[in-house]
C-alpha cells in the first residue's frame, strides 16, 4: 500500500492511500504523534518493569518474563509487575477513549466520565456488592450496571449530552449522589469490609484480578474500532443537530452508540483500576495538542491515557518506597491543577 500518486488529491498535511480501491486519509502530524506516544509508553513500561525494590537489569527482566532465571525475579515480574503494567495500560487507554468521545459529544472539555458521574456510579455499585448487598455477581458486573445507571441519568436529565454546561451540571449532581451513597455504605459497614472496598474508592492497580483485566482487554479490543468509526461521525456533531442531520447523520443513534461505548469502556476500566477519572480529562487534551486539534483523536487519546496511567502508577509505586501511593492520588495531584486551569481560564470559543 503506497501513497496515491496524485499527491494533489490529498489535503495538506495528509497522506492519501488507496488500498484495494478504497481511500484512506492519514494525518502526518497525527501519525507522528502516535509514534511519539508509543515510544514514550514503551520507555515507561520498561522503566516500570525494571525500577523498584529490587531494581533489575533489562536482561534480567526479559529472562524473568520468559520464566527463566532467579525464581524470585520470575515471581516478581510475572505475578506482580507485569500484570500491574498490563492493567495500567489497558485501563488508561479505555479511560482516554471514553473521555475523548464524551468531550467531543458534549462540545466541552469537562464532559468526561469522571466529571459527569459515570465513575461514581460504577464505584458505588461495586462497593455495594462488597459491603451492602453481597450478591453472586462480581464487583465488575455491578460496576457496569452502576456506570450505565449514572450515564442514563446524566444523559436523560442533561438533554442527551448536547446541551453543554447543563449536561455537566446534571452529571456533577449525579456523581455527588452516588459519591454520597458510597460514603454512607462505607460508614455503616464493618472495618474489614470497608478495607476490602477501599481500593474501589481511590483508584489503585495493586493486586488486580487477572480475570477482570482479561475482560477489559476484550472490551477495549471490541470498542476501540467502533470508537474510531464513531469519531468520524462525531466531527459532524460538532455542528448543530440540524446541520448534522442535513449531512446524513442519524444524531440520536450516534449519541446512543457513543453512550454505550463510553459506559462499557469506563465501567471495565473502573472495575480494574477504580475511579481514576482525571485520566479521561487530561489524556484527550494531550492527544489534541499533539495532533493539532484535527478531527477526533481516538487512537492518540488511548495512547495518552495508557502513558499517563502507567507513569502515574510507576511514580506512586517507587517515589516514596516502601510506602505506596495509589495511582488515583498521583493523577489527582497532577490533574487537579489542570482542572482548575480549565475552569478559570478565558474560553477561546463558545462551549469549550
Amino acid at each position: 500500500m503506497k501513497p496515491h500518486s496524485a499527491a494533489s488529491r490529498a489535503p495538506r498535511g495528509h497522506w492519501l492511500f488507496t488500498p484495494a480501491g478504497m481511500s484512506l486519509l492519514v494525518s502526518r502530524r497525527g501519525l507522528a504523534a502516535a509514534l511519539v506516544l508509543l515510544a514514550m509508553t514503551f520507555s515507561v513500561a520498561i522503566g516500570s518493569l525494571t525500577v523498584g525494590t529490587p531494581t533489575l537489569a533489562p536482561a534480567e527482566v526479559v529472562t524473568a518474563v520468559l520464566g527463566a532465571g532467579d525464581p524470585f525475579n520470575v515471581f516478581m515480574l510475572q505475578e506482580l509487575r507485569l500484570p500491574r503494567l498490563l492493567a495500567g495500560l489497558l485501563s488508561g487507554a479505555a479511560l482516554g477513549v471514553g473521555g475523548c468521545l464524551l468531550q467531543t459529544l458534549a462540545r466541552n472539555r469537562l464532559a468526561t466520565p469522571g466529571i459527569i458521574g459515570i465513575d461514581d456510579g460504577a464505584t458505588a455499585f461495586a462497593v455495594a456488592s462488597i459491603v451492602a448487598i453481597p450478591t453472586s455477581l462480581a464487583p465488575p458486573m455491578l460496576a457496569l450496571l452502576g456506570a450505565a445507571t449514572a450515564a442514563a441519568l446524566a444523559f436523560g436529565l442533561g438533554g442527551g449530552g448536547s446541551r453543554g454546561y447543563r449536561f455537566i451540571v446534571v452529571g456533577i449532581a449525579v456523581g455527588a449522589l452516588f459519591g454520597a451513597l458510597t460514603n454512607f455504605m462505607l460508614a455503616r459497614t464493618s472495618i474489614d469490609a470497608a478495607n476490602l472496598a477501599y481500593p474501589w474508592t481511590v483508584g489503585s492497580l495493586n493486586a488486580r484480578s487477572p480475570s477482570t483485566v482479561v475482560v477489559l482487554a476484550i472490551c477495549l479490543a471490541l470498542c476501540l474500532p467502533v470508537a474510531k468509526l464513531l469519531g468520524r461521525r462525531l466531527q459532524l456533531l460538532r455542528f448543530s443537530d440540524a446541520v448534522a442531520i442535513g449531512l446524513g447523520t442519524n444524531v440520536r443513534r450516534t449519541r446512543l452508540a457513543i453512550l454505550v461505548v463510553t459506559v462499557l469502556l469506563t465501567a471495565t476500566a473502573v472495575a480494574v483500576a477504580g475511579p481514576v477519572g482525571l485520566i479521561s480529562l487530561v489524556a484527550p487534551e494531550v492527544a489534541r495538542h499533539l495532533t493539532g486539534h484535527r478531527g477526533v483523536p481516538v487512537i492518540n487519546s488511548a495512547l495518552s491515557g495508557a502513558l499517563l496511567m502507567t507513569a502515574a502508577d510507576w511514580v506512586g509505586r517507587t517515589a516514596f518506597a516502601p510506602v505506596e501511593i495509589p495511582v488515583g492520588v498521583i493523577t489527582a495531584i497532577v490533574g487537579g491543577p489542570y482542572l482548575l486551569w480549565i475552569l478559570l481560564r478565558e474560553p477561546r470559543t463558545p462551549g469549550t
